[in-house]
């Protein structure tokens, strides 16, 4: 897999997200405003760089995030809605470097830089399932030989 070989530079995609109670920090944390979460600000971003890629991916291939940098620069109120933008920077064969940015319709909210890596989904599952059943998971599905 040559993510540089088949991702044009400069591709961009977008995500947009309502900020709904459940992505406030005041819903997870008592006495905290309801404004969108850091976390969920990084998951959106995360999400417009996989669109990014995820065009250009053999069957079978997907990508997971490797390396964040963010700043949270705003707080965003309940119902508005946040856009993250992820825009290719570099890619060597197996790894993909976004710039991301939030806005929530009234000024940026969110900048950084996410890092992606491709992985082949079969060689990935065995991965964490091995590491499953070696930590002593015993849940239904997981890393047993009832769930695979």
């Amino acid at each position: 897999m040559d993510l540089a070989a088949i991702v044009p530079p400069g591709a961009t995609a977008s995500r947009s997200l309502v900020v709904t109670e459940d992505l406030t920090v005041g819903h997870w944390a008592e006495g905290m405003p309801p404004v969108f979460g850091t976390p969920f600000l990084i998951y959106l971003m995360e999400v417009a760089a996989a669109d990014v890629l995820k065009p250009y991916l053999p069957e079978g291939w997907a990508t997971v995030g490797a390396q964040v940098n963010v700043s949270h620069l705003a707080a965003t109120p309940l119902g508005m809605t946040v856009t993250a933008t992820a825009k290719l920077v570099s890619a060597t064969e197996r790894t993909a470097t976004f710039e991301v940015v939030a806005h929530d319709g009234v000024e940026k909210v969110g900048e950084g830089t996410h890092v992606r890596g491709a992985v082949d989904l079969a060689r990935f599952e065995r991965r964490w399932k091995a590491k499953a059943q070696a930590a002593g998971e015993t849940r239904p599905g997981i890393g047993t030989a009832s769930g695979e």
